[in-house]
C-alpha cells in the first residue's frame, strides 16, 4: 500500500464537501495557498487529499479521501478549475510541520485498502435506490438516474453518499463506513430517518 500511494501529502481541508473513492469533485481553486497546492502536485504526481473541517477552528476530521487531478485548466485570472477522481480514504497520522501556505499530513490507508478493489458481491440496493429517489425529490434534488444506472454499485452508493441533501456529519460517517455493506446499511438508516421522523418544514414528525 505504502508503494503505491504517498504516506505524505498536502491536503485541501473544506467544509461541508466531502468526495468519496471512484466519484468525481470538481473544484474552482483561487485561493493562493491552494492555488500553491495545486501547482506543486501538478508538477509532481498529481495527488492530492481532501478532509472536511471541524465547525470550529482549524482541526480536521480523521478520515478523508486522495484524489488525482484528472484534468485542469487556468483562467486568464489566474484561477485553476480542477477536477478531482476519488482513488482510496486515508486516516490522519499526525500534521507535518512546513513552510508552506497550504497543510500537509501523514496518512495511513491500511483501513481501506478495499477501496482499490473490483467489488465482486452484489449486494441488493433496489429499496435503497427507490427510497433514495423519492428522498432527493421531496427536497427538489434531481439527478440522471438514467447515466446513475450506468454505475457499478460501490459508484452508486459513493455517489448518492456524497450528493444527498444530509448533514454534514452523516456524510462523514458514510465516509468512514469501511465496508460497502456497512456503507449500505448507514445510507439506508439515514435515508430511512429523514423519511419517515422528519418532514421538509423542518418539523419533526410526532
Amino acid at each position: 500500500m505504502s508503494k503505491k500511494f504517498p504516506l505524505q501529502i498536502p491536503i485541501f481541508p473544506l467544509s461541508g464537501v466531502i468526495y468519496f473513492p471512484r466519484t468525481n469533485l470538481p473544484l474552482n481553486i483561487f485561493e493562493q495557498r491552494y492555488l500553491n497546492l495545486v501547482n506543486d502536485v501538478i508538477q509532481k504526481d498529481k495527488l492530492m487529499g481532501m478532509i472536511q473541517l471541524m465547525e470550529k477552528g482549524s482541526d480536521v476530521y480523521k478520515v478523508g479521501c486522495l484524489g488525482k487531478i484528472s484534468d485542469h485548466k487556468t483562467g486568464d485570472d489566474g484561477k485553476i478549475i480542477i477536477n478531482l477522481t476519488g482513488l482510496i480514504r486515508f486516516e490522519i497520522v499526525e500534521e507535518v510541520k512546513n513552510q508552506k501556505l497550504y497543510r500537509e499530513f501523514i496518512v495511513d490507508y491500511k483501513k481501506f485498502h478495499l477501496d482499490t478493489k473490483v467489488n465482486i458481491e452484489k449486494p441488493r440496493t433496489e429499496s435503497l435506490i427507490e427510497k433514495t429517489k423519492t428522498f432527493f425529490e421531496k427536497n427538489g434534488l434531481s439527478i440522471n438516474w438514467k447515466e446513475f444506472e450506468k454505475l457499478d454499485i460501490a459508484q452508486k452508493i459513493n455517489t448518492l453518499s456524497m450528493i444527498a441533501p444530509i448533514a454534514n456529519e452523516e456524510k462523514q460517517k458514510l465516509l468512514e463506513s469501511i465496508s460497502l455493506d456497512e456503507k449500505i446499511i448507514t445510507l439506508q438508516n439515514i435515508v430511512n430517518f429523514y423519511l419517515h421522523e422528519v418532514n421538509f418544514n423542518n418539523r419533526t414528525i410526532q
